[in-house]
Protein backbone atom coordinates (compact mmCIF):
# COMPACT_ATOMS: atom_id res chain seq x y z
CA UNK A 1 0.00 0.00 0.00
CA UNK A 2 1.31 3.36 -0.92
CA UNK A 3 2.36 5.65 2.10
CA UNK A 4 0.51 8.95 2.42
CA UNK A 5 3.35 10.72 1.40
CA UNK A 6 3.52 9.01 -1.78
CA UNK A 7 0.17 9.45 -2.99
CA UNK A 8 0.37 13.36 -2.00
CA UNK A 9 2.99 13.45 -4.38
CA UNK A 10 1.15 11.62 -7.25
CA UNK A 11 -1.74 13.95 -6.52
CA UNK A 12 0.54 17.03 -6.92
CA UNK A 13 2.08 15.37 -9.94
CA UNK A 14 -1.27 14.80 -11.27
CA UNK A 15 -2.19 18.49 -10.90
CA UNK A 16 0.70 19.97 -12.36
CA UNK A 17 0.33 17.54 -16.06
CA UNK A 18 -3.41 19.01 -15.74
CA UNK A 19 -2.00 22.24 -15.59
CA UNK A 20 0.34 21.84 -18.40
CA UNK A 21 -2.26 20.18 -20.39
CA UNK A 22 -4.67 23.31 -19.63
CA UNK A 23 -1.58 25.34 -20.69
CA UNK A 24 -0.38 23.74 -23.28
CA UNK A 25 -3.99 23.57 -24.93
CA UNK A 26 -4.43 27.59 -24.42
CA UNK A 27 -1.10 27.10 -26.53
CA UNK A 28 -2.39 25.77 -29.06
CA UNK A 29 -5.64 27.41 -29.71
CA UNK A 30 -3.75 30.93 -30.10
CA UNK A 31 -1.31 28.93 -32.54
CA UNK A 32 -4.21 27.35 -34.23
CA UNK A 33 -6.32 30.52 -34.41
CA UNK A 34 -3.35 32.69 -35.64
CA UNK A 35 -2.76 30.66 -38.18
CA UNK A 36 -6.54 29.96 -40.02
CA UNK A 37 -7.23 34.26 -39.06
CA UNK A 38 -6.11 34.41 -42.45
CA UNK A 39 -8.30 31.71 -44.00
CA UNK A 40 -11.09 32.77 -41.88
CA UNK A 41 -11.05 36.27 -42.89
CA UNK A 42 -10.23 35.24 -46.65
CA UNK A 43 -13.34 33.53 -46.26
CA UNK A 44 -15.12 36.07 -44.70
CA UNK A 45 -14.33 38.79 -47.57
CA UNK A 46 -15.59 36.24 -49.83
CA UNK A 47 -19.07 35.70 -48.42
CA UNK A 48 -19.05 39.51 -48.23
CA UNK A 49 -17.88 40.61 -51.51
CA UNK A 50 -20.44 38.17 -52.82
CA UNK A 51 -23.59 39.97 -50.35
CA UNK A 52 -21.84 43.43 -52.12
CA UNK A 53 -22.11 41.84 -55.81
CA UNK A 54 -25.73 41.44 -55.93
CA UNK A 55 -26.20 44.56 -53.42
CA UNK A 56 -24.71 46.39 -56.46
CA UNK A 57 -27.07 44.69 -59.16
CA UNK A 58 -30.13 45.19 -57.50
CA UNK A 59 -29.54 48.93 -56.68
CA UNK A 60 -28.36 49.99 -59.62
CA UNK A 61 -31.18 48.43 -61.94
CA UNK A 62 -33.11 50.20 -59.40
CA UNK A 63 -31.68 53.45 -59.74
CA UNK A 64 -32.25 54.03 -62.98
CA UNK A 65 -36.03 53.99 -62.43
CA UNK A 66 -36.56 55.28 -59.06
CA UNK A 67 -34.76 57.76 -56.84
CA UNK A 68 -32.05 57.62 -54.39
CA UNK A 69 -34.46 57.91 -51.32
CA UNK A 70 -36.80 55.90 -52.75
CA UNK A 71 -34.60 52.61 -53.54
CA UNK A 72 -32.78 52.95 -50.11
CA UNK A 73 -36.35 53.01 -48.18
CA UNK A 74 -37.62 50.11 -50.13
CA UNK A 75 -34.15 47.84 -50.26
CA UNK A 76 -33.16 49.06 -46.77
CA UNK A 77 -29.38 49.69 -48.30
CA UNK A 78 -27.73 52.27 -46.64
CA UNK A 79 -27.05 55.14 -49.85
CA UNK A 80 -25.24 58.53 -50.05
CA UNK A 81 -23.99 60.85 -52.65
CA UNK A 82 -20.45 60.79 -51.04
CA UNK A 83 -18.62 59.07 -48.38
CA UNK A 84 -17.96 60.19 -45.04
CA UNK A 85 -13.92 61.87 -44.46
CA UNK A 86 -11.30 58.72 -45.09
CA UNK A 87 -9.71 56.60 -42.44
CA UNK A 88 -6.75 54.35 -41.75
CA UNK A 89 -9.19 51.38 -40.73
CA UNK A 90 -10.14 49.05 -42.78
CA UNK A 91 -7.58 49.72 -45.88
CA UNK A 92 -6.49 45.97 -46.20
CA UNK A 93 -9.93 45.00 -46.03
CA UNK A 94 -11.04 47.71 -48.38
CA UNK A 95 -8.24 46.41 -51.29
CA UNK A 96 -9.47 43.05 -51.00
CA UNK A 97 -12.83 44.18 -51.23
CA UNK A 98 -12.32 45.61 -54.43
CA UNK A 99 -9.77 42.74 -55.74
CA UNK A 100 -13.06 40.19 -54.77
CA UNK A 101 -15.97 42.71 -56.97
CA UNK A 102 -13.55 42.86 -59.95
CA UNK A 103 -13.41 39.21 -60.37
CA UNK A 104 -17.04 38.78 -59.42
CA UNK A 105 -18.50 41.70 -61.52
CA UNK A 106 -16.07 41.31 -64.17
CA UNK A 107 -15.31 45.20 -64.05
CA UNK A 108 -14.00 47.33 -60.84
CA UNK A 109 -15.54 49.45 -58.66
CA UNK A 110 -14.03 51.82 -56.01
CA UNK A 111 -14.07 50.82 -52.67
CA UNK A 112 -12.70 53.57 -49.57
CA UNK A 113 -12.61 52.83 -45.86
CA UNK A 114 -14.57 55.95 -44.35
CA UNK A 115 -16.54 56.16 -40.72
CA UNK A 116 -15.56 53.16 -39.91
CA UNK A 117 -16.78 50.77 -42.50
CA UNK A 118 -16.25 50.31 -46.35
CA UNK A 119 -17.81 52.77 -49.16
CA UNK A 120 -18.61 50.81 -52.17
CA UNK A 121 -19.60 53.15 -55.87
CA UNK A 122 -22.33 52.23 -57.76
CA UNK A 123 -23.23 53.13 -61.38
CA UNK A 124 -25.84 55.68 -61.54
CA UNK A 125 -27.15 57.82 -64.80
CA UNK A 126 -27.79 61.08 -62.67
CA UNK A 127 -25.44 61.45 -60.14
CA UNK A 128 -22.32 59.47 -58.03
CA UNK A 129 -24.13 57.21 -55.04
CA UNK A 130 -21.95 55.12 -52.87
CA UNK A 131 -23.11 52.34 -51.24
CA UNK A 132 -22.21 51.78 -47.40
CA UNK A 133 -20.69 48.22 -46.54
CA UNK A 134 -19.90 46.69 -42.72
CA UNK A 135 -16.72 46.12 -42.00
CA UNK A 136 -16.19 42.29 -41.52
CA UNK A 137 -15.46 41.06 -37.95
CA UNK A 138 -13.35 38.06 -36.70
CA UNK A 139 -15.15 36.16 -34.15
CA UNK A 140 -12.82 35.50 -31.43
CA UNK A 141 -14.80 33.94 -29.04
CA UNK A 142 -16.04 31.42 -29.15
CA UNK A 143 -13.20 29.66 -31.46
CA UNK A 144 -13.96 28.54 -34.61
CA UNK A 145 -14.75 24.44 -34.26
CA UNK A 146 -12.47 23.87 -36.59
CA UNK A 147 -9.64 25.91 -34.27
CA UNK A 148 -10.91 23.94 -30.97
CA UNK A 149 -10.63 20.45 -32.47
CA UNK A 150 -7.01 21.15 -33.78
CA UNK A 151 -6.20 22.52 -30.27
CA UNK A 152 -7.29 19.92 -28.48
CA UNK A 153 -5.79 17.31 -30.89
CA UNK A 154 -2.41 19.38 -30.73
CA UNK A 155 -2.27 19.27 -27.04
CA UNK A 156 -3.55 15.39 -26.22
CA UNK A 157 -0.28 14.49 -28.80
CA UNK A 158 2.16 16.89 -26.60
CA UNK A 159 0.70 16.25 -23.23
CA UNK A 160 0.94 12.70 -24.19
CA UNK A 161 4.64 12.98 -25.28
CA UNK A 162 5.05 14.76 -22.32
CA UNK A 163 3.89 12.24 -19.93
CA UNK A 164 5.84 9.18 -21.42
CA UNK A 165 8.86 10.47 -21.76
CA UNK A 166 8.80 11.91 -18.09
CA UNK A 167 6.77 8.54 -16.68
CA UNK A 168 7.80 6.16 -18.77
CA UNK A 169 11.02 6.59 -20.79
CA UNK A 170 13.43 8.36 -18.21
CA UNK A 171 12.59 6.10 -15.43
CA UNK A 172 13.49 3.15 -17.95
CA UNK A 173 16.71 4.95 -18.97
CA UNK A 174 17.72 5.06 -15.40
CA UNK A 175 16.98 1.65 -15.19
CA UNK A 176 18.70 0.50 -17.66
CA UNK A 177 21.49 2.65 -16.41
CA UNK A 178 21.60 1.09 -13.42
CA UNK A 179 21.27 -2.26 -14.69
CA UNK A 180 24.15 -1.63 -17.01
CA UNK A 181 25.78 -0.72 -13.47
CA UNK A 182 24.90 -4.34 -11.93
CA UNK A 183 26.40 -5.84 -15.04
CA UNK A 184 29.90 -4.14 -14.50
CA UNK A 185 29.96 -5.48 -11.33
CA UNK A 186 29.35 -1.75 -9.50
CA UNK A 187 26.27 -1.35 -7.01
CA UNK A 188 24.62 0.96 -8.17
CA UNK A 189 21.94 3.23 -5.69
CA UNK A 190 18.20 2.45 -5.59
CA UNK A 191 15.77 4.19 -7.45
CA UNK A 192 12.80 6.63 -6.78
CA UNK A 193 9.41 4.64 -7.33
CA UNK A 194 7.94 7.48 -9.65
CA UNK A 195 6.05 7.14 -13.34
CA UNK A 196 3.49 4.98 -14.19
CA UNK A 197 1.92 2.02 -12.13
CA UNK A 198 3.57 -0.34 -14.01
CA UNK A 199 6.98 0.97 -14.17
CA UNK A 200 6.51 1.66 -10.61
CA UNK A 201 6.42 -2.04 -10.39
CA UNK A 202 9.22 -2.68 -11.95
CA UNK A 203 11.42 -0.65 -10.06
CA UNK A 204 10.11 -1.69 -6.82
CA UNK A 205 10.74 -5.26 -7.57
CA UNK A 206 14.67 -3.99 -8.96
CA UNK A 207 14.91 -2.01 -5.63
CA UNK A 208 14.14 -5.11 -3.75
CA UNK A 209 16.50 -6.89 -5.79
CA UNK A 210 19.19 -4.99 -5.19
CA UNK A 211 18.61 -5.10 -1.40
CA UNK A 212 18.44 -8.93 -1.71
CA UNK A 213 21.82 -8.90 -3.66
CA UNK A 214 23.06 -6.29 -0.84
CA UNK A 215 21.89 -8.80 1.91
CA UNK A 216 23.72 -11.60 0.23
CA UNK A 217 26.93 -10.01 0.48
CA UNK A 218 26.91 -9.10 3.71
CA UNK A 219 25.99 -12.79 4.82
CA UNK A 220 28.66 -13.92 2.47
CA UNK A 221 31.06 -11.46 3.65
CA UNK A 222 29.94 -12.34 7.47
CA UNK A 223 30.13 -15.89 6.14
CA UNK A 224 34.08 -16.13 5.41
CA UNK A 225 34.86 -14.12 8.83
CA UNK A 226 32.78 -16.30 10.42
CA UNK A 227 34.88 -19.51 8.87
CA UNK A 228 37.55 -18.68 9.85
CA UNK A 229 37.04 -17.27 13.27
CA UNK A 230 35.31 -20.42 14.49
CA UNK A 231 37.40 -23.24 12.71
CA UNK A 232 40.23 -22.08 13.61
CA UNK A 233 40.00 -22.82 17.77
CA UNK A 234 39.41 -26.91 16.87
CA UNK A 235 41.54 -27.18 14.33
CA UNK A 236 44.24 -25.41 16.31
CA UNK A 237 43.66 -28.25 19.10
CA UNK A 238 43.85 -31.08 16.71
CA UNK A 239 47.13 -29.60 15.44
CA UNK A 240 48.21 -29.40 18.44
CA UNK A 241 47.30 -33.27 19.50
CA UNK A 242 48.93 -34.14 16.37
CA UNK A 243 52.08 -32.62 17.38
CA UNK A 244 52.05 -34.07 20.65
CA UNK A 245 51.09 -37.91 19.41
CA UNK A 246 54.20 -37.69 17.53
CA UNK A 247 56.21 -38.11 21.03
CA UNK A 248 53.71 -40.17 22.77
CA UNK A 249 50.88 -41.76 22.39
CA UNK A 250 47.15 -40.53 22.81
CA UNK A 251 45.73 -41.86 25.22
CA UNK A 252 41.94 -42.24 25.59
CA UNK A 253 41.44 -38.83 26.82
CA UNK A 254 43.09 -37.72 24.19
CA UNK A 255 41.28 -39.62 21.50
CA UNK A 256 38.40 -38.15 23.43
CA UNK A 257 38.86 -34.40 23.31
CA UNK A 258 40.52 -35.16 19.45
CA UNK A 259 36.84 -36.79 18.61
CA UNK A 260 34.97 -33.74 19.93
CA UNK A 261 37.13 -31.58 18.29
CA UNK A 262 36.15 -33.48 14.72
CA UNK A 263 32.30 -33.61 16.17
CA UNK A 264 32.66 -29.40 16.40
CA UNK A 265 34.10 -28.96 12.89
CA UNK A 266 31.26 -31.22 12.06
CA UNK A 267 28.78 -28.88 13.32
CA UNK A 268 30.35 -26.10 12.43
CA UNK A 269 30.74 -27.02 8.88
CA UNK A 270 27.10 -28.31 8.54
CA UNK A 271 25.44 -25.25 10.39
CA UNK A 272 27.20 -22.91 7.39
CA UNK A 273 26.31 -25.19 4.95
CA UNK A 274 22.54 -25.10 5.98
CA UNK A 275 22.70 -21.25 6.23
CA UNK A 276 24.38 -20.86 2.60
CA UNK A 277 21.97 -23.26 0.89
CA UNK A 278 18.72 -22.59 3.11
CA UNK A 279 15.61 -24.35 1.93
CA UNK A 280 13.68 -22.49 -0.07
CA UNK A 281 13.85 -25.27 -2.99
CA UNK A 282 12.52 -27.83 -0.96
CA UNK A 283 9.32 -29.55 -1.88
CA UNK A 284 6.17 -29.39 0.75
CA UNK A 285 4.36 -31.87 0.98
CA UNK A 286 1.22 -32.51 3.36
CA UNK A 287 1.85 -35.02 6.74
CA UNK A 288 1.22 -34.79 10.32
CA UNK A 289 2.68 -32.43 12.17
CA UNK A 290 2.29 -33.66 15.56
CA UNK A 291 4.46 -37.23 14.23
CA UNK A 292 7.20 -35.36 12.83
CA UNK A 293 7.68 -33.15 15.91
CA UNK A 294 7.59 -36.50 17.44
CA UNK A 295 10.33 -37.75 15.48
CA UNK A 296 12.01 -34.72 15.45
CA UNK A 297 12.41 -34.77 19.56
CA UNK A 298 13.12 -38.48 19.68
CA UNK A 299 16.39 -37.35 17.91
CA UNK A 300 17.30 -34.39 20.05
CA UNK A 301 18.00 -36.87 22.72
CA UNK A 302 17.16 -34.16 25.63
CA UNK A 303 16.31 -35.80 28.75
CA UNK A 304 12.97 -35.20 30.44
CA UNK A 305 11.32 -33.72 27.54
CA UNK A 306 7.81 -33.55 27.26
CA UNK A 307 5.64 -33.76 24.56
CA UNK A 308 2.24 -31.86 24.53
CA UNK A 309 1.66 -32.16 20.37
CA UNK A 310 -2.02 -31.21 19.08
CA UNK A 311 -3.11 -33.68 16.03
CA UNK A 312 -2.74 -31.36 13.44
CA UNK A 313 -1.99 -32.18 9.37
CA UNK A 314 -0.28 -28.99 7.45
CA UNK A 315 1.26 -28.59 3.99
CA UNK A 316 5.13 -27.72 5.14
CA UNK A 317 8.66 -28.21 4.26
CA UNK A 318 9.71 -31.09 6.54
CA UNK A 319 14.06 -30.73 6.51
CA UNK A 320 13.71 -27.29 7.16
CA UNK A 321 11.12 -27.37 9.95
CA UNK A 322 12.68 -30.37 11.55
CA UNK A 323 16.13 -28.53 11.50
CA UNK A 324 14.25 -25.51 13.25
CA UNK A 325 12.61 -27.55 15.61
CA UNK A 326 16.03 -29.16 16.22
CA UNK A 327 17.76 -25.86 16.83
CA UNK A 328 15.17 -24.71 19.49
CA UNK A 329 15.46 -28.34 21.42
CA UNK A 330 19.22 -27.52 21.08
CA UNK A 331 19.22 -24.30 21.94
CA UNK A 332 17.03 -24.95 25.29
CA UNK A 333 19.68 -27.92 25.88
CA UNK A 334 22.85 -25.99 25.61
CA UNK A 335 21.46 -22.98 27.68
CA UNK A 336 17.94 -23.73 29.32
CA UNK A 337 16.88 -26.09 32.38
CA UNK A 338 14.72 -28.40 33.60
CA UNK A 339 11.99 -29.18 33.34
CA UNK A 340 11.69 -29.81 29.34
CA UNK A 341 8.60 -29.17 27.04
CA UNK A 342 7.69 -29.68 23.07
CA UNK A 343 4.18 -28.08 22.24
CA UNK A 344 2.21 -28.04 18.54
CA UNK A 345 -0.61 -26.20 18.56
CA UNK A 346 -2.91 -24.50 15.91
CA UNK A 347 -2.79 -20.55 15.43
CA UNK A 348 -4.36 -18.27 13.60
CA UNK A 349 -6.43 -20.51 11.52
CA UNK A 350 -5.09 -23.04 9.10
CA UNK A 351 -1.53 -22.12 10.99
CA UNK A 352 0.69 -23.66 13.39
CA UNK A 353 2.61 -22.68 16.66
CA UNK A 354 5.46 -24.87 17.67
CA UNK A 355 7.01 -24.11 21.09
CA UNK A 356 9.97 -25.13 23.26
CA UNK A 357 9.42 -24.68 27.00
CA UNK A 358 12.51 -25.11 29.63
CA UNK A 359 13.09 -23.37 33.36
CA UNK A 360 16.06 -21.01 32.69
CA UNK A 361 16.31 -17.30 32.17
CA UNK A 362 15.95 -17.27 28.32
CA UNK A 363 17.81 -14.58 26.28
CA UNK A 364 16.76 -11.34 27.29
CA UNK A 365 14.33 -8.79 25.44
CA UNK A 366 17.16 -5.93 24.44
CA UNK A 367 19.35 -8.92 23.17
CA UNK A 368 16.70 -10.18 21.23
CA UNK A 369 17.37 -8.86 18.03
CA UNK A 370 21.41 -9.46 18.20
CA UNK A 371 20.13 -13.37 18.97
CA UNK A 372 18.01 -13.45 15.98
CA UNK A 373 21.79 -12.06 13.21
CA UNK A 374 23.62 -14.54 12.08
CA UNK A 375 26.96 -15.37 13.70
CA UNK A 376 26.25 -13.62 16.51
CA UNK A 377 26.85 -15.93 19.63
CA UNK A 378 25.52 -14.10 22.94
CA UNK A 379 27.92 -16.26 24.80
CA UNK A 380 31.63 -15.80 23.21
CA UNK A 381 32.74 -18.26 25.28
CA UNK A 382 30.91 -20.88 23.39
CA UNK A 383 32.66 -20.13 20.12
CA UNK A 384 34.70 -22.49 18.10
CA UNK A 385 33.29 -25.89 20.34
CA UNK A 386 30.68 -25.72 17.70
CA UNK A 387 28.15 -23.23 18.23
CA UNK A 388 28.68 -20.55 15.38
CA UNK A 389 25.83 -18.34 16.35
CA UNK A 390 23.51 -19.62 13.42
CA UNK A 391 20.83 -22.14 15.35
CA UNK A 392 18.26 -18.98 15.83
CA UNK A 393 18.82 -17.51 12.43
CA UNK A 394 18.51 -20.71 10.84
CA UNK A 395 14.71 -20.87 12.65
CA UNK A 396 13.86 -17.76 11.88
CA UNK A 397 14.70 -18.27 8.19
CA UNK A 398 12.55 -21.75 8.31
CA UNK A 399 9.82 -19.64 10.22
CA UNK A 400 9.58 -17.11 7.14
CA UNK A 401 9.50 -19.60 4.54
CA UNK A 402 6.24 -20.78 6.22
CA UNK A 403 4.55 -17.17 6.44
CA UNK A 404 5.43 -17.15 9.98
CA UNK A 405 8.09 -15.90 12.67
CA UNK A 406 9.95 -16.48 15.66
CA UNK A 407 9.06 -15.33 18.75
CA UNK A 408 10.03 -15.60 22.50
CA UNK A 409 8.58 -15.00 26.02
CA UNK A 410 9.11 -14.98 29.60
CA UNK A 411 6.72 -16.77 32.10
CA UNK A 412 5.98 -14.50 35.22
CA UNK A 413 6.06 -17.14 37.43
CA UNK A 414 9.72 -18.00 35.67
CA UNK A 415 10.79 -20.48 32.53
CA UNK A 416 11.55 -18.95 29.40
CA UNK A 417 9.55 -19.95 25.91
CA UNK A 418 10.88 -20.15 22.57
CA UNK A 419 9.33 -21.19 19.27
CA UNK A 420 7.66 -20.03 15.85
CA UNK A 421 4.74 -20.11 13.95
CA UNK A 422 4.02 -20.79 10.65
CA UNK A 423 1.32 -20.89 7.79
CA UNK A 424 0.54 -24.14 6.03
CA UNK A 425 1.78 -23.65 2.57
CA UNK A 426 -1.82 -25.25 0.70
CA UNK A 427 -1.88 -22.29 -1.33
CA UNK A 428 1.63 -22.38 -2.56
CA UNK A 429 1.29 -26.22 -3.59
CA UNK A 430 -2.80 -25.67 -5.21
CA UNK A 431 -0.64 -22.89 -7.16
CA UNK A 432 2.08 -25.53 -8.23
CA UNK A 433 0.28 -28.64 -8.06
CA UNK A 434 0.40 -30.92 -5.57
CA UNK A 435 4.64 -32.35 -5.12
CA UNK A 436 3.22 -35.11 -2.72
CA UNK A 437 -0.92 -36.84 -2.99
CA UNK A 438 -1.79 -36.65 0.93
CA UNK A 439 -3.33 -40.20 0.71
CA UNK A 440 0.29 -41.51 -0.19
CA UNK A 441 2.28 -39.58 2.51
CA UNK A 442 0.42 -40.20 5.79
CA UNK A 443 3.28 -41.20 7.54
CA UNK A 444 6.52 -39.07 7.50
CA UNK A 445 9.25 -40.35 6.09
CA UNK A 446 12.05 -37.74 6.88
CA UNK A 447 15.72 -38.67 7.17
CA UNK A 448 17.01 -37.65 10.53
CA UNK A 449 18.31 -34.17 11.05
CA UNK A 450 20.61 -33.01 13.39
CA UNK A 451 20.22 -29.43 14.86
CA UNK A 452 22.17 -27.03 13.56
Amino acid sequence: MASPGSRRHRGLRVLAYAACGLLLWLLCLVTVQALLSRRLARSQMIQLSSEVAFSLRLGELALEQYPMEAVAELSGLELAKSPPPASPRGVAEAEALHQQLCDQLGYCREVVAAGGGLWVEMVSPIEPIWLSVSLPRLRRWPPDPLSLVLSLVASGLGLSTLVLSLEVQRPLRQLEHSLQQLGSGQEPEPLSERGTRAVRQITRRFNALLRSLEEARRERATMLAGIGHDLNSPITRLRLRLHLAENQPMTAADVAKAQADLDALERITRQFISFARGDGDEVPVQLDLDALLAEVAGQSGLPGLQLRLQPLRAWVRPTALSRAVGNLLSNAASHGQPPFQLALEPWNGAGFSITVRDGGSGIPDQLWEQALQPFRRLDEARGGDGHCGLGLAIAQRAAAAHGGELFHRHAPEGGYTLGLRGHSLSDLVTSQGPAVRPEADRSPRIKPVAPD
